[in-house]
Order: structure tokens, then sequence, then C-alpha cells
């Protein structure tokens, strides 16, 4: 099938890599016109991994290309995917302003049946916003054109995209349209063949489905981070309640690691989304709301326990951080926890020695002026001069460092492990102490 795709951010390129891979004919279009530079000349903008070679074959292979031409884009696919952003605007709310402009561009420019498929994450409603902007200017051009308007939500991890995309869980439509149904199973039926996956409802259902699946992972984590800040005040280890409770199937393991916060694209913006519709709908989600509260508040956490260390003065003070990015296997550092411990480090008059395998170009274009920072080349140069370790991403190379090399380059001799990475009777055997989240019987006992 013919099948375009308006945005080449993360949602947009795997999207449109992955159904180019399976054998669909794919534009994928953005309006940035050095990005669609880059991609025409094998560069990818993201780092996901195994994007790189299916980006790389399909377009070798001529199933995969890239425009700034929207009427190339428009007239090219019968389905026209919207995959561009919809950042939070000033009071929690998406922003659709991308998802319309695409919309009013598709309406402008098609002159048979389209199918237009809102992939990005979408408040509640926005199907018919796409459809109203996609028929106004169908109005003003006076035709009278067929066209249907699908909810299509994607349920990507960062740093597993590719399996989750060609592996998928469920595929959840929304439509109201028979024939337009009808297309979106073939367009997955490549990953439908073990069995059928695919999940019809109507277009609000869907566009809700989203936000709930995103704001329910996000409340198992504030909940976990509650119970750890509790575990350290009532000298209780989090990792051995972690095990615990997720020994009962109705909970499971995933998502109940305690940590620094949440981060990332989806999470953040996603729960506060759907707390300003609960408020445009006089419904007030104090779970939602409380949720946010708590991420917030414990991205904060580490470096109130690095202050506390230090008895409040972190002046001319140097922590080597390691992580970056909001979670392994990406560079995304989209409201990344290691954002907020180095601007508190920075306002205290700390600076921050910090190495990521994949987040240093990503760190350098964000805080290129700021003199407290020096990115290093290896998690070990990191470490030399620093007074304190501090870990804000789970990446496997800091699963098992040397040890003794840490106790060695650290003037302190201090670990501040925001992911709870290392058992502490390990640390202690190689003279380290040892700060985690929520393992009581080596926490501060805070007042």
């Amino acid at each position: 099938m013919k099948i375009t795709i308006f945005g080449t951010g993360y949602v947009g390129l795997v999207t449109g890599a992955c159904l180019a891979d399976v054998g669909h004919d794919v534009l994928c279009m953005d309006v940035d016109q050095a990005k669609i530079a880059k991609l025409k000349n094998g560069h990818i903008p993201i780092y996901e991994p195994g994007l790189d070679s299916i980006v790389k074959h399909t377009v070798e292979a001529g199933r995969l290309s890239f425009t700034t031409d929207t009427r190339q884009a428009v007239q090219h696919g019968v389905l026209q995917f919207i995959a561009v952003g919809t950042p939070p605007d000033e009071d929690g709310s998406a922003d659709l302003q991308y998802v319309t402009a695409v919309a009013r561009s598709i309406g402008e420019h098609m002159d048979h049946y389209k199918v237009v498929v809102d992939k990005s994450t979408v408040p509640v409603g926005t199907g018919d916003k796409v459809k109203a902007a996609v028929r106004a200017e169908l109005d003003r051009r006076g035709l009278e054109l067929e066209f249907d308007v699908v909810s299509n939500p994607e349920f990507l991890k960062e740093g597993a995209a590719i399996n989750d995309f060609m592996k998928p869980d469920r595929i959840v439509v929304g439509t109201d349209s028979d024939k337009a149904a009808d297309m979106l199973r073939e367009v997955y039926y490549p990953f439908n063949r073990s069995h059928d996956r695919m999940i019809f409802m109507d277009i609000r259902s869907a566009e809700l489905t989203k936000y709930a699946a995103n704001s329910m992972l996000a409340t198992k984590i504030s909940f976990m981070n509650e119970i750890a800040n509790l575990a350290e005040r009532l000298g209780a280890d989090i990792e051995a309640v972690r095990r615990g409770i997720g020994s009962d199937p109705r909970i499971g393991y995933h998502f109940i690691y305690p940590g620094c916060g949440y981060g990332g694209s989806c999470f953040p913006k996603d729960v506060q989304a759907l707390a300003r519709t609960a408020r445009d709908c006089d419904y007030d989600a104090r779970l939602l709301n409380a949720v946010e509260a708590v991420n917030y508040a414990q991205k904060h956490v580490l470096y109130d326990k690095i202050s506390h260390y230090f008895n409040g003065n972190l002046q001319g003070k140097v922590v080597a951080l390691w992580g970056l990015a909001f979670k392994p296997n990406t560079d995304d550092m989209r409201e990344a926890s290691s954002r907020t411990l180095m601007e508190d480090l920075w306002q205290a008059g700390a600076s921050v020695q910090a190495f990521d395998p994949e987040a240093m170009e990503e760190t350098q274009r964000l805080y290129a002026e700021q003199p407290g920072l020096t990115l290093c080349g290896t998690k070990e140069q990191a470490l030399k001069g620093a007074d304190v370790l501090a870990i804000c991403t789970e990446w496997k190379e800091f699963r098992s460092p040397d040890f003794g090399v840490i106790a060695g380059a650290l003037r302190e001799s201090v670990v501040f492990d925001g992911r709870n990475l290392y058992e502490p009777d390990m640390l202690a055997r190689h003279g380290l102490i040892y700060y985690a989240i929520g393992r009581g019987r080596n926490q501060f006992q805070f007042d």
C-alpha cells in the first residue's frame, strides 16, 4: 500500500521504516529541510537500536523515501498518517497546532479518497478537530470528497521500539468506517499472522486508551517511589518489598522499580494532558494530579541526598554523573531526571562531570553554555577529581563497574544511586558508602 507519514520524529520515523520493511511504499514528509536532507544522506536523527539498518535497506530497496513537499506527500498515499509532535502547552494541555496544520494540508491538496490516521498522542476529541480541519479546506476549495479519520495510537517503548512495532501486544484502531477499518487491517496484516492483535473501537475510546495506558504505568512508578520514600523512614528495604509485591500476578514486576523519577516524551506530558482534559470537563482527577506531584518531587530526591550528605554546602563540590538519557537505549533527554539533578547542583554552586553512552551530543546541545558541566569520554574519566558519584540512568555498562576504581577515584568514596543498581553489602566491601532509593537500612533518616 502507498502510505504517507507526516513527521519524522521518533514515532513517525519508526512507523515509516517498519511499514516499509514489510513491503509498503512509504513516503515520510517533514517541514524541517535540514532533517530531511540528513535522512536522504543516511543520517538518522535519533538513536533507536536497529532503526538505522532498517532505514538503510528500505531506502535502498525503494520502499522508503523522504520529502519536504506537502503536495507530493498528500498525493502519494491513500493512508495519511499524522505523527507530528503534540508538546504540552503552558496549562498542561496538548498543543495540537501541528496536528491541525497537517490536517489542513491534507484537505488543501487531496483530490481523491483518503484515510487520515492520527498516530500522534492526542486528547479525546482530536479526531473531530482533524475531520473539521480537512472538511474546512475541502469546503474552501468547493469540493465534496470522501475521507475518513482514524485514531491509531502508538505503544512504542523508546529503546525497544522496533520490536514493539514488529511484534505488538495490541494494535488499537478507532474508527466508525468499515472501509477505513478494512484498509487498516491490510496495513497491519504482516503483524497479525500468528494471531489477531487488532482491537477496534470508536475514535474517542481509542484516543483515551493511549492516555489511560501511559497514565497507568506512570501511576505504578509514582506509587513505588512513594513507598520507597516511606521505606527509608521506616528502615525497610524497598527491593525486598518490590519482590514481595511483584510476585503477586495481579501486580507483576513491570514498572514497579523505584528510582529518581520518570521522564521522556510520553509519561510526563500524557499525565498532564489527561489531567487537563479532566479539568476541561469539570472532573477533578485527583489521582493523576498526585502521580504528577509525586514524580516532580522524586526528581529532586537525589539532590536532596547529596545536599544532606554535605550538610547543605555544595559550593565547589564536583559530582560525577553516570547517565543523562531519561532511560537506557535512547539519547532522549526530554524530562530526564538527570536534568533536574544537574540544574539543582548548579544552583547550589556544584559542578558536574558527566558521561552517557548515547546522550552526550544532546546534552551538549541543551547545555552548551553551562560552565559547570564537563562531558567526559568514559565513565571512568567522569570519576577523576570528583567528590561523589551519582547515577541517573540504568545503562547496562553501569551494572558491573570496577568498584575499586570508583573508590580510588572519588574524594569521598560515596555513591548516590538513583536506579538501585547495586547491593549495599557489595559496595560496603569495597569501602564505598552507598545511598540508593528506599534502601532503608543504609539511608539518611530524614526528619
